[in-house]
Formats: structure tokens, C-alpha cells, sequence
């Protein structure tokens, strides 16, 4: 295991292909974004958007990100990962308090995001900074196995 320490810094070009392979991690999981395996790793890698990217890394490998993506009304998007065997060490916290800050040196008015219903600690997460729920999409997506899951819609105003 990767040492107990980690730094949160803005993503940079060669962290591509190590955001990739966190993503494909996360997907393979199933049950924590909207993407499933499989995951084009170099594709994913390639076309990665950095704006807006920051990362958590500890001895020099990535083990979480937070992107929030602007849009020009003024509020962003957040979409976040973390390793599974880094949860609980405060990853997500710092990469969100990050985030938070980054979104309000560029005075976005809002941070919004949409999370599984079913992904108790991420809701906590989001909860303990003050994000409140908007609304309920019902059966708003498909999974692979057929199921379909409902999604939280969270907002927190900066």
C-alpha cells in the first residue's frame, strides 16, 4: 500500500494516463459512476480535459481526482474519484475542500453534482460540505446488467 501521506495539486499532462487508469478502476467497480468497463485506457487518457482537474497523489501515483467542468451560467460540475483502498483516509475531503476553493477563486456561484442514490458515503461526503439535495432522477440509469438506478441531484451555492 501506497503510504499514508497525499498532496492535492492541479492536474498536469502527464498525469493522463494515470487519471485514465484510476477512472478504469473506478468503473470496474460498478457501482460508483456512470461509466462500466470496459474502459479505453489510452483513448481515455488522450482525451482528457485538464481544466479544472485536480488530483490527490501519494508517492507519486495518483489515487484520487475531482474535475470541475464550468459552464458559462456561471456554476460547475463536479465529477469525483478515489482509489478504493484510499477511501476513508481523507482523500475525498481534501480533493472536494480543493475544489471548492478552486471553483470560488474563479467565482462560479455553484458547484453541482449527481450521485448514485444508493452511494451512502459519497452523499455523507458531499452533506459534511454543506451540498443539499435538489432532486431525484428516477430510474435515470441504465447499468449493463439491466437494472436502472436512480440518481441525486446535489448542489452546494459558493
Amino acid at each position: 500500500m501506497a503510504g499514508t501521506r497525499f498532496q492535492i495539486r492541479p492536474a498536469r499532462d502527464g498525469d493522463r494516463l494515470q487519471l485514465a487508469v484510476l477512472f478504469a478502476a473506478v468503473a470496474e467497480e460498478r457501482d460508483g459512476i456512470a461509466t462500466e468497463p470496459p474502459v479505453d485506457i489510452e483513448a481515455r487518457a488522450m482525451s482528457w480535459t485538464l481544466d479544472g482537474v485536480l488530483v490527490a497523489v501519494a508517492d507519486a501515483e495518483i489515487v484520487g481526482s475531482v474535475h470541475v467542468e464550468r459552464s458559462r451560467h456561471g456554476f460547475g460540475e463536479l465529477g469525483m474519484a478515489v482509489a478504493r483502498e484510499w477511501r476513508g483516509r481523507g482523500v475525498g475531503s481534501a480533493l472536494l475542500a480543493a475544489a471548492i476553493e478552486w471553483a470560488r477563486e474563479r467565482g462560479l456561484h455553484k458547484l453541482s453534482l449527481a450521485v448514485f442514490a444508493h452511494n451512502v458515503a459519497a452523499i455523507a461526503l458531499y452533506r459534511k460540505f454543506g451540498f443539499i439535495e435538489e432532486g431525484r432522477r428516477v430510474k435515470q440509469y441504465r447499468r449493463a446488467n439491466g437494472e436502472l438506478w436512480d440518481a441525486l441531484d446535489m448542489g452546494l451555492l459558493l
